[in-house]
């Protein structure tokens, strides 16, 4: 399998520093939060003061139109558990999900993903953990052929349109774990073509939910990971999303090792890209506070420091998530579903992807049609989101021509990323390696 390649070599310099990952405690989100890896306020707090300081002429950019507009967070009054809707809510028609801000949990999804599916959708439950932990294609493929013949498949498919956004995101997720596992990550569920290649009824009820959601390339890291996962225990107060993810201990919701037996690699490599989102939550607010600023803009070389800081510190949560990784088993059925999503350009984390944005690694190393190549695994107001940032962030890129001090802060910044990229590039392989024998039973 050959992940996306990594072709610059990052200086030694950018060893990882001494410090630790954050392991703070649930808290209630401020806007200072002691564990920011940057060791000082929360970015975003550095641009909303940055904003009061500095005229707006300046900036080059109006203030009121600087950040791209964004839905604001969940209601106060949500259930951050997700215990009240563990369930689908068959006779919510409520339309797509409301756009959120990038700022205040990331990629994550605003609540926890659904744990546990009722009625007719229990059926696309169990499908999907068979599927994933079937030992081979053939196996995963008798899985929905049995389920088209008992009718289910058409019986989800006409439920679709009464599913709540939250539920058809739920929905979504084991949906992908059925099509990777059948091999057929890369089909098109509308295209005629596929039709001679995978099952009708379950193509129908791809497509369906694609539709229910709005995003039909739904069958990628973000789905099979930011959508997939659970606290082990519930959690003993209301926290925010992000933190929830990153200091409690997490398990998946569809595993693909059997019941009983240890967690595989890609069980841990799909929980290590959930913590790595919740970790990154700080480098999506300094790409808010360094969006629209001008490249001799005081705050700038404060902002790409603090940047350099919170890359290192996702590196080290790559590194701590890594020897674990290693030792975990693995199937070669699972090294084709690695090898499937690699081919495609699906396994890039969402926040490497917002740190591109920003510092336009992607875009002068691969050409921008593979940047959107990239991103067209996300949700629309996401890949909405990056592209406004690629937008409202080329000023500070301008710094990449320049000399002096702060242009060397930027280039610095690049090369963490680089760096960054290529640890996550290297948990990939160790996920992918073969590893001697079937998976060891339960002790």
């Amino acid at each position: 399998m050959t992940p996306t390649p990594m072709t610059t070599t990052p200086d030694a310099r950018l060893a990882i520093r001494a410090a630790t990952p954050e392991t703070g405690a649930p808290g209630a989100a401020t806007t200072t939060d002691p564990r920011d890896p940057a060791g000082a306020a929360a970015p975003g707090a550095v641009g909303r003061t940055a904003a009061h300081r500095i005229p707006a002429a300046r900036t080059g950019a109006d203030p009121a139109v600087r950040i791209p507009a964004q839905g604001g967070p969940a209601g106060a009054g949500a259930d951050p558990t997700g215990t009240a809707d563990a369930a689908p809510a068959d006779g919510d028609t409520s339309g797509a999900p409301a756009p959120h801000d990038p700022c205040t949990h990331g990629f994550l999804p605003e609540r926890p993903p659904v744990r546990s599916m009722i009625g007719t959708w229990t059926r696309l439950d169990a499908m999907a953990r068979e599927a994933a932990v079937a030992p081979d294609r053939a196996t995963a493929l008798d899985v929905v052929k049995r389920a088209d013949h008992a009718e289910e498949l058409t019986a989800l498919r006409q439920r679709v349109s009464r599913l709540s956004p939250r539920n058809a995101e739920a929905a979504a997720m084991r949906v992908a774990v059925i099509a990777v596992s059948c091999g057929w990550s890369a089909l098109d569920p509308q295209a005629p073509a596929a039709r001679e290649v995978a099952n009708e009824a379950f193509l129908e009820l791809w497509a369906a939910i694609a539709h229910r959601i709005d995003h039909d390339q739904f069958v990628a890291l973000p789905t099979l990971a930011l959508h997939n996962w659970a606290p082990e225990r519930k959690p003993r107060r209301h926290i925010p999303i992000d933190q929830l993810a990153r200091t409690e201990q997490l398990v998946p919701i569809v595993r693909w090792a059997p019941e009983g037996q240890p967690l595989s690699r890609l069980d841990r490599l799909m929980l290590a890209a959930t913590r790595l989102e919740a970790h990154g939550i700080w480098l999506f607010r300094l790409a808010d506070t360094l969006a629209g600023r001008a490249p001799d803009d005081s705050s700038t070389p404060t902002a790409l420091r603090r940047l350099v800081r919170i890359q290192h510190a996702l590196r080290a949560q790559l590194h701590s998530e890594a020897a674990e990784l290693a030792s975990a088993p693995a199937t070669d059925q699972q090294r084709a579903v690695l090898g499937a999503l690699a081919e495609q350009g699906a396994l890039e984390p969402p926040v490497l992807q917002a740190a591109d944005a920003v510092l336009g690694i992607g875009g002068r190393r691969l050409g921008e049609g593979r940047r959107q190549h990239l991103r067209r695994h996300l949700p629309a107001q996401h890949r909405a989101w990056l592209s406004a940032m690629d937008r409202h962030c080329a000023p500070v890129r301008t710094l990449a021509h320049r000399g002096g001090p702060d242009a060397a802060v930027y280039r610095e910044a690049q090369e963490s990323l680089i760096a960054l990229r290529r640890t996550y590039t290297a948990l990939v392989q160790t996920a992918a390696a073969p590893t001697p024998g079937p998976l060891p039973e339960a002790a």
